[in-house]
C-alpha cells in the first residue's frame, strides 16, 4: 500500500550523521550536545533507592506530584515567580516530547507557527506534521540579536504560536529584558501563543541572567515553557523535562500527553524530586560551564578560528574563514573530522536555506581532558 509522507524532505539529523562519523573516524566528539562526564552520584543514588523501595510502576499521567511540587519550589527560588504545581506543570519524556506535544496541541491544519533561525532542528517537523505552514525570520551573526520589527512583518493572519528559544542553541545568544517586552507586544496584538524553549535556563555566562516568559506578567499568561532536567544535570539519556503553562493550556496539553508516553519513569522522578531539594545542584552551572567554555576557547583561537560572542548553552561558535575559506559549512566539518580528528557541527544546518557563513558549533560539556584533546588535535591546523 503506498504510504504518503508527512515529512518528505526530512532524513538523518545532521547530529546522528556527525556523531557516526566522529566514531568510525575516531574522533574527539564535540559535535552532539551531550555531556561525557557523569551525572552526580548522588542523584543516581536516588533512581537505585527509589526502584528499591518499589517505585516501579506507572507515575500519574502529570508527574509526580513530589517532583511537580519540587519544581514549583525551584521556579520560586529561581525566578521569583508562583506556579500552581497541580494545574500548571506537566511532567514530559524530556524537553522535546514537550515541544511536539505543545505544538500538535495547538496548531491546526492551515494554522502557521513562527520560528527564528538558526532554530533547533525539531521545531519545524513537529509544525508540519501537523498540515501547519513554518515561518521563518532568521538571525544574522554574530550576535544573532532578533530584529522583532522584521518578526511582525512576517506574522500573517492565519499566524497562531512563535518557538523562541532562550538561551538559543546554536546562536549561543540570550533574550534580555527588552526583548520579552517586544515579544509580549507582539503577542498581544497579533493575539499570538508562545513556546519558550528554555532547557538552557541556568547555562547564562559572564554574570548575566536567565530571562524567563514566566517572569514577565503578560507573556505568563499565553507561555509554555519548556525545560529539560537532562540538559540541567548532566542525564540526557534519562530523557525527563516538564512543561509550565496556565492552566487552560496545561489542560489542553495533557489531552495529547497523555496519549503519547501517558507517564514518565518513576524511580526517575523520585530521585528528581529528592535532588531539587538542594538549591546548589542547579545554582553552581553558569561557572562549571563558564570554566568549560574557558578551557577550550584559546585553543580554538589558537588553532585559527574566530569565535563568536558566546552568552549561553554549552556551545561554542566558531568562523573558520582563515583556515578553509574554500570549503562549505558541511564540506568543512566533515573534513575537520576526517583529518583531524575533532567533530563539530556545521550551522547551516540549523536553517532551512542552508546559508553559509563559514561557522560551526563545538559543543564544551566535556571533561577537561576530553577538551585538552581536542584543542591538541586542532593545534596541528597552524
Amino acid at each position: 500500500m503506498p504510504l504518503t509522507s508527512k515529512l518528505p524532505d526530512v532524513g538523518v539529523t545532521i547530529f546522528t550523521r556527525m556523531s557516526q562519523l566522529a566514531a568510525s573516524c575516531k574522533a574527539v566528539n564535540l559535535s552532539q550536545g551531550f555531556p561525557d562526564f557523569p551525572c552526580d552520584p548522588a542523584l543516581l543514588q536516588g533512581v537505585t533507592e527509589a526502584m528499591q523501595a518499589g517505585h516501579n510502576q506507572y507515575a500519574p499521567m502529570t508527574g509526580l506530584p513530589a517532583l511537580r511540587e519540587a519544581i514549583a519550589s525551584k521556579l520560586q527560588q529561581s525566578l521569583n515567580v508562583h506556579v500552581d504545581a497541580e494545574r500548571e506543570i506537566t511532567v514530559t519524556a524530556g524537553a522535546t516530547q514537550a515541544l511536539f506535544s505543545v505544538i500538535a496541541s495547538v496548531l491546526h491544519a492551515g494554522d502557521e507557527a513562527l520560528i527564528l533561525e538558526p532554530a533547533y532542528d525539531s521545531y519545524a517537523p513537529a509544525i508540519l506534521a501537523q498540515g501547519a505552514g513554518v515561518i521563518r525570520v532568521a538571525l544574522r551573526a554574530p550576535a544573532f540579536a532578533v530584529d522583532w520589527d522584521e518578526v511582525e512583518r512576517a506574522v500573517t493572519p492565519r499566524t497562531r504560536l512563535i518557538i523562541v528559544n532562550n538561551p538559543n542553541n546554536p546562536a549561543t545568544s540570550v533574550f534580555g529584558p527588552a526583548d520579552l517586552d517586544a515579544l509580549a507586544q507582539l503577542a498581544e496584538r497579533h493575539d499570538l501563543l508562545v513556546l519558550a524553549d528554555e532547557v538552557y535556563e541556568h547555562l547564562v555566562f559572564d554574570g548575566r541572567q536567565h530571562h524567563s516568559v514566566l517572569a514577565h506578567p503578560v507573556l505568563r499568561a499565553r507561555s509554555f515553557a519548556v525545560y529539560s532536567f537532562g540538559k540541567t544535570f548532566h542525564a540526557t539519556g534519562w530523557k525527563v523535562g516538564y512543561c509550565v503553562a496556565p492552566p487552560a493550556l496545561s489542560a489542553e496539553l495533557r489531552k495529547l500527553h497523555q496519549y503519547l508516553v501517558f507517564s514518565v519513569s518513576t524511580p526517575m522522578q523520585h530521585a528528581l524530586a529528592a535532588y531539587l531539594q538542594q538549591p546548589a545542584h542547579w545554582q553552581g552551572l553558569p561557572d562549571f560551564y563558564q570554566a568549560r567554555r574557558e578551557r577550550l576557547a584559546p585553543g580554538l583561537t589558537q588553532a585559527g578560528f574566530q569565535l563568536l560572542p558566546n552568552a549561553g548553552t554549552y556551545f561554542q561558535l566558531a568562523d573558520y574563514s582563515a583556515i578553509r575559506p574554500d570549503l562549505g559549512e558541511l564540506d568543512f566539518a566533515e573534513w575537520l573530522t576526517r583529518s583531524y580528528g575533532v567533530a563539530s557541527i556545521p550551522v547551516s544546518a540549523f536553517y532551512a536555506d542552508g546559508r553559509d557563513q563559514h561557522l560551526v558549533r563545538f559543543c564544551f560539556a566535556k571533561q577537561d581532558s576530553t577538551l585538552d584533546e581536542a584543542i591538541k588535535r586542532l593545534a596541528e591546523l597552524r
